[in-house]
């Protein structure tokens, strides 16, 4: 099973961890690492590192990211250089929701599926136009992905 670090500005990460065992359950191997305005720099990649090695099982170990060239994957570098790591960032609830239900896969085969679910879920409604007919679930039906 792949390991997942979350790691994002503010206290996003831990509420990215909140949200993503809200839909699929309680998680093991999975941690949040919080990137503040005043931390200090090598702390923190310290701090990613061991995350990182605390949940790699020897299947890969996957770091999400909120915005690519940002503190947070900046700080990540250090902990990819071990093999089977990989920095995956933009994230948003889907790609994390998928990520997390796709463990069990090769690590760069559950990044795809996370990157796929993290694309297909960013779109937009407006309920004054062309949609009027159909509400936000039928303009984007949710597909569920088999357990």
């Amino acid at each position: 099973m792949i390991g997942i670090v979350i790691v994002a500005h503010g206290g996003l990460a831990r509420e990215y961890l909140s949200a993503v065992e809200h839909v699929v359950g309680p998680q093991i191997g999975i941690r949040a690492v919080t990137i503040e305005e005043d931390h200090d720099r090598n702390a923190k990649q310290a701090e990613i590192c061991q995350a990182a090695n605390a949940v790699d099982l020897g299947d890969g170990v996957v770091i999400v990211t909120d915005l690519f060239g940002g503190s947070p994957s900046n700080l990540a570098l250090m902990a990819c250089e071990a093999r089977k790591r990989i920095i995956l960032y933009g994230a948003n609830l889907p790609m994390l929701v998928k990520l997390a239900k796709s463990r069990q896969l090769a690590v760069g085969d559950a990044v795809a599926c996370a990157k796929e679910a993290g694309r297909k879920y960013i779109n937009s409604y407006d309920v004054t136009e062309g949609n009027r007919h159909r509400t936000p679930a039928q303009a984007a039906p949710v597909h569920r992905a088999a357990s």
